[in-house]
């Protein structure tokens, strides 16, 4: 898939097929992930896959009852590591290399006839509590991972005018 084909074809689905995702395919998310850049090359973000549909159940009823998310036969949850990193604040440079990984994985979906919709809304502790998250270990996003059982209607964006200023 030519890059802004996959750019400009992504959107959040909400609405999963039962059908599985390929073992090869999840491998291919995980490694394009693992290519993200990082401040430092500290790479300090860690990828937890909830594949158990019980433990998505409990995940989502951490993410404001988002249910769709159980829908989607896996879900990776991103986790900021700031030990890993090195840099100053630490906390900034980890929620950095784990939303560009996120970025990565969710593209990498799309490239592999997949569908995403990143999670945001959840209460970090709840969901870390839900998945069994190591200390130290903060959840930034979700990204509930499967086969689409919609098409949503194309999102509109706000003009490049309205977002681009030139200093």
């Amino acid at each position: 898939m030519e890059f802004f084909d996959l750019v400009n074809g992504r959107q959040s689905v909400r609405a999963y097929a039962s059908q599985p995702i390929e073992d090869e395919k999840l491998q291919k998310i995980l490694e394009a992930t693992n290519r993200a850049p990082s401040a430092g090359n500290f790479q300090s973000f860690e990828i937890y896959v909830v594949a158990d549909e019980a433990k998505r159940k409990i995940v989502a009823d951490a993410t404001f009852d988002q249910k769709f998310i159980v829908q989607a036969p896996v879900s990776l949850i991103f986790g900021m590591n700031p030990a890993r990193c090195q840099y100053q604040p630490a906390e900034l440079y980890a929620m950095q290399d784990t939303t560009i990984a996120c970025t990565f994985a969710m593209l990498a979906a799309h490239a592999l006839g997949l569908s995403t919709c990143w999670i945001g809304a959840f209460i970090p502790a709840k969901v870390a509590a839900a998945a069994g998250l190591p200390d130290g270990i903060t959840p930034v996003a979700i990204l509930p991972i499967g086969y689409p059982a919609e098409q949503p209607e194309r999102t509109s964006r706000r003009e490049l005018s309205d977002i681009v200023h030139s200093l």
